[in-house]
């Protein structure tokens, strides 16, 4: 799948789903608009902040590549995308991260209380939505997947002791955290279609999440910081095993095995140290096995497809699998 010569392209990918892509951000700013002039304030910079629109993508690829029949998508598209919003203000409020994107996060700009309160006011905006379409089938969906993400955030911080931390903890972690939304996305996007292609595309988003996170993980020790937009080594900075550290550690020689246990015991990690980690990591074939376990989440997306007729979406959403595991941001 990574060995196709033209790169994919995020852009490529929304093509069978332009039109009614480009009007999500528009569904987005209603869904949300307040008369409350700190609450205006706030989603002001929200949306100066917002990504890629991966996850409205996928569910408009869901249900374009299963007949197009659901008339709601371009709401239930605006709905993932303020869910997912949520948690990353949330998220940005927990780590005190001060940047993203690029640009200051809520929490630094306003302050931690204002950002906890927004992801709630978010969230319930989101509800609302979901309320408003009178039908239980995409808040059956999407509310079982905010409690999975609340879950995977409480797992993350009881990890007291994080070199005991199990490749299975970290499964079921980013599990929750990443790949239930990318599968609720994915599902909602399906939820008019046949039971077996509905069940085929919340798989395929599971296992897309997982390999997302994955890749994600893997960009932290060998991504680019003027690509990325974040520091290497961002994550052993604040302590955080990931798969790549998880898989490395038993098979470390002991000089890498006291580099990480030094690392660890120091509040602030400097450059040198994080080097060394990572140059470690790499050694005893830490980012090969989470490489390899990337691509092997890949396999099993792909191979759900394959209950789905030909078409354009079908397409892109296989050629998402490409761009998720070759992405360098």
């Amino acid at each position: 799948m990574s060995s196709q010569i033209a790169p994919v392209t995020l852009t490529g990918l929304q093509r069978p789903v332009r039109g009614r892509l480009e009007r999500v951000p528009q569904e987005l700013h209603r869904i949300v608009q307040a008369d409350f002039g700190l609450i205006a304030e706030v989603n002001s910079h929200l949306f100066q902040m917002q990504g890629k629109m991966f996850r409205p993508t996928l569910l408009l690829l869901a249900d374009e590549a299963t007949g197009g029949r659901d008339p709601r998508t371009i709401t239930l598209a605006a709905v993932v995308e303020l869910i997912h919003l949520a948690t990353l203000v949330h998220d940005d409020s927990v780590d005190h991260s001060v940047l993203r994107r690029g640009m200051p996060t809520i929490n630094s700009l306003f302050s931690h209380q204002v950002s906890v309160i927004m992801g709630d006011y978010l969230y319930s905006r989101a509800v609302i939505e979901l309320v408003r379409l009178d039908d239980l089938e995409p808040l059956r969906v999407l509310s079982r997947v905010t409690n999975e993400m609340t879950v995977g955030e409480m797992r993350q911080l009881l990890a007291h002791e994080p070199l005991e931390f199990s490749e299975e903890s970290y499964d079921l972690l980013i599990q929750a955290k990443t790949a239930s939304l990318l599968s609720g996305a994915c599902e909602v996007g399906a939820l008019r279609a046949a039971p077996t292609e509905r069940t085929a595309l919340r798989r395929y988003g599971e296992a897309l999440g997982m390999a997302f996170q994955i890749v994600d993980d893997l960009l932290d020790y060998v991504g680019d910081p003027s690509v990325t937009g974040k520091p290497t080594g961002s994550d052993l900075r604040e302590h955080k095993v990931t798969l790549p550290l998880i898989a490395a550690l038993p098979r470390m020689d002991s000089a890498g095995r006291r580099q990480v246990d030094a690392l660890m015991a120091a509040a602030e990690p400097d450059d040198v140290q994080i080097a060394e980690v990572i140059a470690a990591v790499a050694e005893a074939g830490g980012l090969d096995y989470a490489r390899e376990r990337a691509l092997h989440l890949a396999q099993q997306a792909d191979g759900e497809l394959d209950v789905l007729a030909s078409s354009p979406a079908r397409d892109a959403l296989r050629a998402s699998i490409t761009y998720v595991v070759d992405r360098r941001r």
